[in-house]
């Protein structure tokens, strides 16, 4: 199993596009912080479950400086305008022995391509081999293409409805 911290892959979308799933790393600071702002206000209420217009500098040390062992974060990136950019992300962060809370952006322009789906697989690689047996999300209900990603996972996926969102529990396999 290779180190998270150096974790890279190459990889294609459907359509062909090319794509780098890898670690994500401290010099992707500003980057991801980009990569926020192009999402749109539905975008970052399904991911942060209210309206999100910035982040305050311990959030986004939060986001960026993981130790890669307790909180693993990955991201998915594409070419555009010739250059490298980050256009989704996923992480886990460790909650209890053998399980951990994931959760998901992708940038709007480049959703139902597959990346969720991708990120989902190489999140997983890399949770099995650091003995992670279970992934837990809240996931709210109208987000449809994130609980579809889940459910297309091949893991056991377990719900729970509770007022306002989802519980999703998957058995890493």
């Amino acid at each position: 199993m290779p180190d998270a911290s150096h974790y890279s892959s190459a990889e294609r979308l459907r359509d062909g596009t090319a794509l780098v799933i890898r670690a994500l790393r401290p010099k992707d600071r500003d980057e991801l912080v980009a990569s926020f702002g192009r999402l749109s206000p539905r975008s970052l209420y399904r991911r942060f479950f209210g309206p999100k217009r910035s982040f305050t500098a311990k959030e986004i040390s939060y986001f960026v400086d993981i130790d890669f062992a307790r909180h693993v974060a990955l991201v998915a990136e594409a070419s555009e305008r010739r250059r490298p950019t980050i256009v989704g992300s996923a992480r886990y962060i460790v909650i209890g022995p053998g399980e951990a809370e994931v959760a998901f952006t992708v940038a709007d322009a480049w959703q139902g391509r597959g990346i969720g789906t991708l990120l989902l697989r190489h999140l997983t690689q890399l949770a099995h081999g650091a003995g992670i047996r279970t992934f837990v999300a809240d996931v709210l209900p109208e987000n449809s293409s994130m609980l579809r990603v889940f459910e297309k996972s091949g893991m056991v996926m377990r719900r729970k409805h509770n007022t306002g969102c989802v519980q999703v529990s998957l058995q890493v396999a």
